[in-house]
């Protein structure tokens, strides 16, 4: 059996280390690999570029993905990935600053599993986290 591994999708360092920050705090040890766009996502999920050589049968069991990314956004990305029968049933779950329904309503049309705004505070972000890890890495059943 696989380590349960995270794939988080976001270019923004400072939010990164409030993540992986938030995931500690939470006592949630799964391997976290970060990515900046969806480029490297699917260069990641692809076994291309950085990753070349990496497993690809082993697909991570939760995909965190931010939408505003250079590159490739979050909304291509989520398009790309349901377009694929390898990443079609793949958790995503989006982990934005917006707040905007247009942003909110594309994400589930494109087959998103759930949308969080990250919250400003670091407490309710933890909090946040937490039941997030909980709920994708413990409870739910994979495909």
């Amino acid at each position: 059996m696989h380590a349960k591994t995270i794939l988080l999708v976001e270019d923004n360092p400072d939010d990164v280390a409030l993540t992986l920050r938030a995931f500690k705090k939470c006592n949630i040890l799964n391997e976290v690999v970060v990515v900046q766009d969806g480029v490297e996502a699917l260069e990641y999920l692809n076994g291309a570029g950085a990753f070349a050589g990496r497993d690809t049968k082993i697909m991570p069991q939760l995909i965190l993905l931010d939408l505003k990314m250079p590159r490739m956004d979050g909304i291509a990305l989520l398009q790309k990935l349901r377009s694929d029968e390898r990443t079609r049933l793949l958790p995503v779950v989006i982990l934005t600053t917006s707040n905007e329904d247009c942003d909110r309503l594309e994400s589930y049309k494109l087959g998103a599993n759930s949308y969080i705004r990250k919250p400003v505070d670091f407490k309710q972000f933890v909090d946040a986290v937490q039941q997030l890890g909980l709920y994708w890495l413990v409870l739910n059943e994979a495909p």
